[in-house]
């Protein structure tokens, strides 16, 4: 199974698709970040181009991760504040169930995540609170209060326990949310253009990250990552029960009568079994399960 999920990503993740997206776009040499150099494959006009076949390696160690993460039963936080990238974080999250901050990113939202429970939780209170006994002044109050609340911590209203992983785009531009995870040893998944310091992310994932297609490109594949963990768990459930379901049958098996032993035989009820056991069975068909498309990339 982790073999073929492995092969079927590197299938969607084509240099053709990398190449179509802009991924190996870099930023302007005078704005390179000197430990960005591995990952660097040459210099076109002024503009770094960035190593896609290492990009596609990182892709597979970052997708890996992800799964191992969401299969431990740990949720993934999204996160991507800058205007490019906070549809497509909010969507994709969306789309896997995980969590995501796409607006701004508050300070303390890892480090000091009791006091964010608190705003959290007055959250949920004034989504639940009716303002109609109010008077009109209270109720303004109140609802530009629920407004900013549900603007910053809509993505992680239900986020009851710290992340198990956070994918990032642009670490400049989240350096807090950055150095909040490296404090508390919550691994980093991060996509790093030229201008970004690679060192310190867990599974940094060389690219650009300034181009809404490529942003979309690399969220889908996370997504991807996390709807696969979560359906290979439902696959270990449904065999536990089909386990479940066959330890009866096994019980009644062992407590048939061998072919070796005696039974006795009732001649009046003897010609009706042996009409019955000669009546042809019906075999029904089993349905075929349904084909779900692969998800498509989708382009603003």
């Amino acid at each position: 199974m982790r073999g073929a999920a492995l092969e079927e990503i590197v299938a969607v993740v084509t240099m053709k698709s990398l190449l179509e997206s802009g991924v190996h776009f870099g930023h302007q040499v005078k704005r390179w970040d000197p430990r960005m150099k591995k990952f660097i494959f040459a210099e076109r006009n002024g503009i770094h181009i960035i190593d896609l076949q290492k990009t596609i390696q990182s892709i597979k160690e970052a997708y890996e991760a992800v799964r191992k993460t969401v299969a431990a039963g740990r949720p993934v936080l999204f996160v991507g504040t800058k205007k490019q990238a906070q549809q497509a974080i909010q969507k994709e999250a969306e789309r896997c169930e995980q969590f995501y901050v796409n607006n701004r990113w508050l300070g303390g939202m890892l480090t000091n995540f009791a006091t964010v429970r608190k705003s959290i939780e007055r959250l949920i209170k004034l989504e639940k609170e009716d303002f109609s006994s109010l008077t009109k002044k209270e109720q303004a109050q109140l609802q530009k209060e629920k407004t900013k609340l549900d603007k910053n911590l809509a993505g992680i209203k239900g986020m009851n326990k710290l992340p198990g992983i956070i994918f990032v785009i642009d670490t400049r531009k989240e350096a807090i949310a950055v150095a909040e995870a490296q404090r508390l040893g919550i691994p980093i998944v991060a996509v790093v253009d030229t201008n970004c310091n690679p060192e310190g992310i867990t599974y940094p994932i060389p690219g650009n990250d300034d181009a809404i297609r490529s942003i979309s490109l690399f969220t889908q594949i996370i997504a991807n990552a996390v709807v696969e963990a979560e359906s290979e768990t439902g696959l270990k459930i449904i065999e536990t029960l089909q386990d479940d379901d066959a330890a009866p049958a096994a019980d009644a098996a062992a407590a048939a009568p061998t072919e070796d032993e005696e039974v006795e035989v009732d001649p009046s009820t003897y010609v009706a079994s042996a009409e019955a056991e000669a009546a042809p069975v019906s075999e029904e068909s089993t349905p075929e399960e349904p084909i779900v498309e692969e998800d498509k990339f989708y382009t603003k």
